[in-house]
């Protein structure tokens, strides 16, 4: 089988490179390998880096090719792999992740066994072990700071909603087409949905592993919730079946707080110091539950507090989502005009 691995970026010189190597030290015979990176308008010298490697590796690998993304975004890439790919399956890669040797290997043949699409399990990590980044990674692995999304938690061969770092066989986008290119972090979610809505079945196998960095600051962090909550809002104006009710949660969190908060205002406090001391015993369990994962840090303490903004971040960029849809769409249909 021949398989294309497909890489999008955009300023990713401090981590493409280790990727790059990933992929050279792979078990899967490397003639059968092609690998289409895709610049996604760079400003540092991404780009430098992917024609390098392309240069240097055209002769081992089955082709290498550097195609450019104008539109920038994860959708458009990925189109732009699908439009360009000639392997029997495509398989899509974080720039920011890194993959064990046997990888496309375990990919490969899950797919040969006769499944459609396939994925595994997204362990976090962290570049450089620092207290405050073991801290931000507790944040992030804990499932009170991230979801219950399969790919995050070890667990049997299974059929899922969505996966992580997918392969997929070539029928599957001949029949179900492109990404929305609407969509910018949840297209995933969308195309997924539309995969299992035209009969096909997503295998979940916990021997595919690949590895996800953990945003390095609290400020990334935050910004990076606060933009996955605001695509979940927009998404429900486009295909709110593709959601899952966990997307919803920190958004009925923040909606539950906003309303016991006027009711005390009112008068009547007793809901808004309830829904505290549940949200505080939760807060409580998993951080301790936290403490017991690693070392015990003097971070760790901040564990709490990290929590909620987490959760805030997440639920008000869902609130500010839903109430965008409406100028969303109106840019959307200005730019198709203009088009």
């Amino acid at each position: 089988m021949i398989i294309t691995v497909g890489i999008i970026a955009y300023n990713e010189k401090t981590k493409l490179g280790l990727l790059l190597k990933d992929i050279c030290a792979q078990t899967y015979d490397h003639k059968k390998i092609e690998i289409l990176l895709v610049d996604s308008m760079s400003t540092d010298n991404t780009k430098k880096i992917m024609e390098t490697f392309r240069d240097k590796n055209k002769d081992e690998f089955f082709d290498v090719k550097v195609l450019s993304n104008p539109k920038k975004t994860q959708p458009c890439g990925w189109n732009v792999v699908l439009k360009n790919y000639s392997g029997d399956a495509v398989v899509r890669i974080d720039a920011h992740a890194s993959i064990p040797s046997n990888f496309i290997e375990k990919n490969v043949e899950t797919l040969e066994s006769g499944e459609y699409i396939c994925g595994g399990v997204r362990p976090n990590i962290i570049d450089k072990t620092t207290p405050w980044k073991e801290t931000l990674l507790l944040v992030e692995t804990s499932m009170f700071g991230s979801s219950i999304a399969p790919y995050r938690r070890q667990q049997g061969k299974s059929y899922v909603n969505s996966l992580f770092h997918g392969a997929y066989r070539r029928e599957v986008f001949d029949k179900v087409g492109f990404f929305n290119e609407n969509l910018t972090r949840t297209e995933d979610n969308e195309i997924h949905y539309r995969i299992q809505k035209a009969g096909f079945k997503l295998c979940f196998n916990p021997e595919i592993i690949s590895y996800q960095h953990t945003r390095s600051s609290l400020k990334s962090m935050i910004k990076q919730k606060y933009g996955n909550g605001k695509w979940i809002g927009l998404t429900t104006s486009v295909e709110p079946r593709c959601l899952s009710y966990y997307h919803f949660v920190p958004f009925l969190f923040v909606m539950a707080l906003i309303f016991c908060t006027i009711l005390a205002c009112c008068g009547f406090p007793l809901l808004l110091e309830v829904l505290f001391l549940l949200y505080s015993m939760f807060d409580f369990v998993n951080t301790v539950s936290c403490f017991t994962m690693r070392e015990t840090k003097i971070q760790f303490f901040l564990l709490p507090f990290l929590f909620p903004l987490m959760h805030f971040a997440y639920g008000i960029g869902t609130i500010v989502g839903i109430i965008s849809i409406p100028f969303w769409k109106r840019s959307i249909k200005k730019q198709k005009e203009q088009e």
